[in-house]
């Protein structure tokens, strides 16, 4: 039964990416977050059957709630993460989590730095599964409210054009320098600058030409850049008082603009309104393939607090980790500046093919549509079926159908129904080898001198070529066919 039951939840958290994957006799897990969610779905609906029970019903439902709390603690075991601490003055932090406190924050973790990665989140204790590694009161929550009670308000309302995010990162440039702000500890624990993608040098992004990240910033920059271009200078000339122009310089547009794509959250206030906020403190949680925390994104309306519950254990002397989304290796390269360890199930390489409408197609204005579609590592697959090559089904199966009707968008094909599996493993090197030559040579720079940028733009670009060299292993399959 709980087999069932766990089995119809894994289908409702899906996210897109693992829906495109999904394998024929595949019924998970899908992905570790998908199996975190669907878990803790099942147990909080079994505490809720619970609570309402009759005693002939407590026995069963307690040995399933049992059991699914067992499966959780089991698929954590499989992926306990051992980082090592090392020295670090955590003066700023510290002086963070007391202000917190008093407050009414409450706490089960503390602050630590780790070598080869920066500082994290460590539980102070064992916490379980349900219980809360944070408490933020909702007082304490950097959102738009704090720029309406501002002076700035009055001027930003009546800008044209102005949006309540960017009404937030120039209260930031501002607030970062106020000596009176009753954020002053949050602001002293940020960082000068912020390490993401969006503060990539020329090296970095010589780097990363040929690839698709290499253009998502330099749009992103520019717009960036052009954005600041329309604002800022002139508000600071209309307004010297209220926008200083020291405080509201290109660095400091981009430090904010860091701080608010890192940092920022989207929560439920208590009043049903939902707002993109910085909160203090839970801003020192890292984010993991296989995160303990996995929702926080409701205050609660009668206590006015804001709960990070575990949806898996976490022991004493362990990084808490939260997750900041599904998202690809590009994505959190450009707005956070890392890479997760391990393998990342959304890191794909999205394909976008142009097909030619029918004759009888009713709009005549259109030329042609796409279709889009993607690859991810083929490591992933856990299909060891003949003619499936560690890709999607949904791709083969448009490879296919195109290349049985000449061309055009048919009916899926499934595989054996087309004699011609030469020509697909031909069409699927000549889409992905030009990909391999776009990426150019290995770099061969090496040393810890090189700069942080560099190292992870080279991270990155070796992430790309392990994609395209997995799904090229196809050609092995075409040796296969030529041989037969």
């Amino acid at each position: 039964m709980l087999n069932d039951i766990v089995g119809a939840a894994r289908i409702l958290y899906l996210n897109d990416v693992e829906i495109y994957f999904i394998e024929d006799d595949d019924f998970g897990p899908f992905s570790q977050i998908n199996e975190l969610k669907s878990l803790n779905a099942v147990l909080q609906m079994l505490k809720s059957v619970i609570s309402v029970a009759n005693p002939n019903e407590m026995k069963a439902l307690n040995v399933l709630q049992n059991e699914t709390i067992a499966r959780i603690n089991s698929f954590a075991d499989q992926n306990i993460d051992e980082m090592v601490m090392r020295k670090h003055d955590t003066t700023a932090e510290d002086l963070l989590l007391k202000w917190g406190e008093s407050c009414g924050a409450r706490s089960k973790v503390t602050v630590a730095y780790f070598e080869g990665a920066n500082r994290g989140a460590v539980a102070r204790e064992d916490i379980d599964v349900g219980e809360s590694a944070l408490e933020i009161p909702e007082s304490i929550i950097i959102s738009e409210d704090l720029v309406r009670e501002s002076d700035m308000f009055k001027v930003l309302k009546e800008w044209d054009g102005m949006t309540t995010d960017t009404m937030l990162l120039l209260w930031s440039m501002r607030e970062r320098y106020n000596p009176l702000s009753n954020f002053k500890y949050y602001f002293q624990t940020l960082p000068e600058t912020f390490n993401t993608g969006l503060s990539f040098g020329i090296d970095a992004l010589t780097i990363l030409h040929g690839t698709l990240l290499f253009e998502e910033l330099m749009q992103a920059k520019a717009h960036l850049r052009q954005q600041y271009d329309s604002l800022c200078p002139a508000l600071c000339a209309s307004y010297p008082d209220i926008f200083k122009a020291q405080l509201y310089s290109w660095d400091h547009y981009l430090w904010a603009c860091e701080l608010w794509y890192s940092n920022g959250m989207k929560v439920i206030f208590s009043d049903g309104k939902l707002r993109t906020c910085l909160i203090p403190i839970a801003g020192l949680l890292n984010h993991s393939l296989f995160p303990h925390i996995l929702h926080y994104g409701r205050v609660d309306s009668e206590t006015k607090v804001l709960k990070f519950q575990l949806a898996r254990k976490c022991r004493r002397g362990e990084q808490c980790y939260l997750s900041y989304g599904s998202f690809s290796g590009s994505h959190l390269i450009m707005f956070y500046g890392f890479l997760p360890n391990g393998d990342n199930p959304y890191d794909i390489i999205p394909l976008d093919f142009e097909v030619p409408e029918t004759e009888d197609c009713q709009s005549q204005t259109i030329e042609s549509f796409r279709t889009c579609h993607m690859v991810r590592g083929s490591w992933f697959s856990k299909n060891n079926k003949l003619r499936t090559y560690g890709l999607s089904p949904l791709f083969l199966a448009h490879l296919r159908s195109v290349l049985k009707s000449g061309g055009m968008e048919q009916p899926p094909v499934a595989p054996g129904e087309d004699e011609n599996e030469t020509a697909l493993l031909e069409t699927i090197i000549s889409i992905f080898e030009p990909m391999m030559e776009g990426l150019g040579e290995r770099d061969d720079l090496v040393g810890e001198e090189m700069n942080w940028d560099v190292k992870l733009a080279l991270e990155y670009k070796e992430l790309q070529r392990r994609i395209i060299s997995s799904v090229l292993s196809c050609a092995a399959g075409l040796k296969l066919l030529d041989s037969a």
